[in-house]
């Protein structure tokens, strides 16, 4: 079952959702490890959502995006992993987190890039894994620049469809 996914990103937020790079059924997930099941090749969607334009080609956690941040930016980045690890391991928790100022840290980046501030937690919604990171351009202002975070997760919408779409 595919999944769409959508949110209402801030004044002065980009949004973009598109499809992963395609994963052959019968092969390893590249992010997760998981079998991937079915015939033919399954496509994933991911969300990208940040307070400065999105570079087209930017890399599922925001590659080189992250590099340029102002200290009042954001980056936004969920990331679907399909239903064959709904609800085991890390994508155990049923239900979008809350997002708060206290799990964000440096040493929570994909790569560590200085003065930045990431948080990253793993999920089950609509029977699919999730993986929902985020990125502060200054880990010193991660107190004023969270809650404008919380609210673009907390207007991610994710439900069945067999398209994906964003909306900005």
């Amino acid at each position: 079952m595919a999944v769409t996914i959508a949110a209402q990103a801030p004044a002065g937020w980009h949004v973009r959702v598109r499809r992963r790079a395609q994963v052959a059924a019968g092969t390893r997930h590249p992010s997760t490890g998981a079998l991937v099941d079915g015939a033919g090749d399954v496509t994933r969607p991911i969300l990208h959502a940040a307070s400065r334009p999105l570079p087209q080609g930017l890399a599922d956690f925001g590659g080189e995006l992250i590099d340029v941040l102002g200290p009042d930016d954001a980056f936004v980045a969920l990331i679907d992993h399909g239903p064959e690890v709904a609800g085991v391991g890390l994508y155990a928790r049923q239900g979008r987190p809350t997002i708060a100022p206290s799990q964000f840290a440096a040493n929570r980046l994909a790569r560590y890039v200085p003065g930045r501030s990431a948080g990253q937690w793993f999920f089950t919604e609509g029977g699919h894994g999730f993986c929902l990171y985020a990125v502060t351009g200054a880990h010193s202002r991660r107190m004023a620049i969270v809650p404008t975070i919380s609210r673009v997760v907390r207007s991610i919408r994710v439900g069945p469809s067999g398209s994906v779409g964003g909306v900005g």
